[in-house]
């Protein structure tokens, strides 16, 4: 149980915190919230459910899907389908492997993934959309020997998002906390992570994140070597529903048993029922 204690005791008080606040904004309001998140992330494409690995608080509608596929090194390839069961609960599902875009018999991951999320507090003018969830989708390739995805899967988090909305442009800011749920390494510690993304007006934006990896340090199993894995990329709302993405991974070279920045295709497409 003590290793636990830390784990459980935050994401107990983040939902303590969060389920007061929202006996403050309640039925009345929840329409005028979800106008504003939609006003201040997006313009008609939803709010964005993910940075680049880190999660946001942003769901999707109710009745609505999103498909998400992407390329990384190693010839890999990850698939992802989420499902908005409400408009503030989003589950889906994500497979994937590595030499699969390769002359080399493909290596799948060993189970299928999951994952759910539910925004227990909606944005506000002033306050910030919240969201708790769990995840073990994880990114890069899966290491057999220690039970684990290159990117470790967030597993149980909870996050905060925050638009703004400026002129030309739209803006949010995130934050949040995990416990992952791969510990074969030894490194059971709470993580911490939080990044932003910025669209202009031409549907061309940017988006960042810092995943301090906490949890992934402690050698000699880590496969990072203390400094956090910094991402940034760049996002083209091809069509209404389509959103292309170029991204840039661990820029602060913290991976340990690679010697350049990986680079990553990603291609989101939504839809509604």
């Amino acid at each position: 149980m003590p290793k636990y204690r830390w784990p459980l005791v935050g994401l107990v008080c983040a939902v303590v915190v969060c389920l007061a606040a929202q006996d403050l904004y309640a039925q009345s309001s929840r329409r005028t919230r979800r106008d504003a998140v939609e006003s201040s992330w997006t313009d008609g494409f939803q709010a964005p459910r993910r940075l680049i690995d880190c999660p946001t608080a942003g769901t999707l509608r109710r009745g609505s899907f999103d498909t998400e596929l992407r390329a990384f090194p190693e010839g890999g390839m990850l698939g992802i389908l989420q499902i908005g069961l409400t408009n503030a609960w989003t589950v889906g599902i994500g497979y994937g492997g590595t030499d699969i875009i390769a002359a080399n018999s493909p290596r799948w991951n060993p189970h299928l993934q999951f994952t759910t999320k539910f925004q227990i507090l909606a944005e506000t003018m002033s306050l910030p959309g919240i969201a708790v969830g769990y995840e073990d989708i994880g990114f890069g390739r899966w290491i057999d020997t220690l039970d684990r995805f290159e990117t470790k899967s967030r597993g149980f988090y909870a996050v905060g998002s925050k638009g703004f909305q400026g002129a030309g442009f739209t803006s949010s800011l995130h934050a949040g906390l995990n416990y992952s749920r791969e510990t074969d390494d030894n490194d059971e510690d709470l993580n911490f992570f939080f990044g932003t993304d910025i669209r202009f007006e031409n549907n061309l934006g940017l988006v960042a994140e810092y995943d301090m990896a906490l949890n992934d340090d402690k050698k000699p199993l880590a496969q990072g070597d203390g400094y956090g894995y910094l991402n940034a990329g760049v996002r083209w709302v091809v069509l209404d529903r389509i959103l292309m993405e170029f991204n840039l991974k661990d820029l602060t070279s913290n991976r340990r048993h690679t010697s350049t920045i990986g680079r990553e295709l990603r291609l989101i497409y939504v839809e509604s029922f």
